[in-house]
């Protein structure tokens, strides 16, 4: 086994999808797919158990997954150990609080792997050469850089009796106890479409607490997909509201962008030209 096949195993483990691991490596699926092949031949285990909506991880991929993990990260930390420190150049982004994290990890790594790039994250309102933020709450005079687009789903308790149902309508939510999030960029929306005289059950100060209220079972909560996705003690389902979110890289169109910026630019626009940088994930 050499180094490229972990690091494609590694993306496939994350992805729970081939074709999306391909995309994440800038590869081909094929590549991608006989990567894993000849790792299965070579360690005499399966990995990952195919299916119509991706793969699934084996328990020997459970326990391979963290050994390839440290090879990788051993193997990134020898490729900087030599590494004489030049002048780095600072990038302050600031990030909108309720991002889907795994997409935020994507994003962030490849400049914090960057010998040249000196990265700092602060919150949304403060100063900064760009923003992570949804395109709804980018300022007028922002230039808007797409890279994902996600909708909203609802988030249940596991034992909450609107999982037996594989998509919620939003009569389904009348007199349903909700959580409601300090941070929703999108609340004047729901709030339009909210009983006048409902109460929320809790608000949550966080994405990871509304989460844990919702796994707790104290109510519902309305989130993007990928907040939802990342939490696992709770069910996750669509609704037919069609609301979505754009997360872009949102910055100033009143003076130039630093060299820094430029280049982070310049790398996402390489990375998937004409395209989102990230495609929308399904609800399920």
């Amino acid at each position: 086994m050499d180094i490229r096949e972990l690091r494609y195993f590694s993306a496939v483990f994350a992805e729970r999808n081939l074709t999306a691991a391909a995309r994440r490596c800038f590869i081909s699926q094929p590549s991608i797919s006989a990567a894993i092949t000849n790792l299965e031949a070579e360690l005499g285990t399966t990995l990952f158990i195919r299916h119509k909506k991706g793969v699934t991880p084996t328990a020997a991929a459970e326990q391979f997954h963290s050994v390839a993990r440290r090879i990788l990260d051993e193997a990134d930390a020898a490729k900087n150990l030599f590494r004489k420190p030049a002048g780095k150049q600072t990038l302050t982004l600031a990030l909108m609080r309720t991002l889907d994290m795994a997409r935020t990890i994507a994003l962030l790594k490849p400049l914090t792997a960057s010998p040249d790039i000196a990265l700092r994250l602060v919150g949304v309102n403060e100063a900064a050469d760009a923003r992570i933020v949804s395109r709804n709450i980018a300022k007028a005079d922002e230039h808007f850089i797409p890279l994902w687009t996600e909708r909203y789903v609802a988030a249940l308790p596991p034992s909450h009796p609107l999982t037996l149902k594989e998509r919620l309508k939003t009569q389904d939510l009348a007199g349903v106890p909700m959580i409601d999030r300090c941070y929703c960029e999108r609340s004047d929306f729901f709030a339009k479409r909210a009983s006048p005289k409902r109460e929320p059950a809790a608000i949550a100060e966080s994405e990871d607490w509304a989460m844990a209220l919702v796994a707790a079972g104290v109510g519902v909560a309305i989130v993007p997909e990928g907040v939802a996705r990342a939490a696992v003690d709770v069910a996750v389902r669509p609704i037919d509201v069609d609301v979505k979110r754009e997360v872009g890289i949102a910055y100033s169109g009143k003076r130039a962008p630093s060299d820094a910026l430029q280049g982070f630019i310049a790398r996402v626009r390489k990375q998937r030209p004409g395209k989102r940088l990230f495609r929308s994930a399904k609800a399920g």
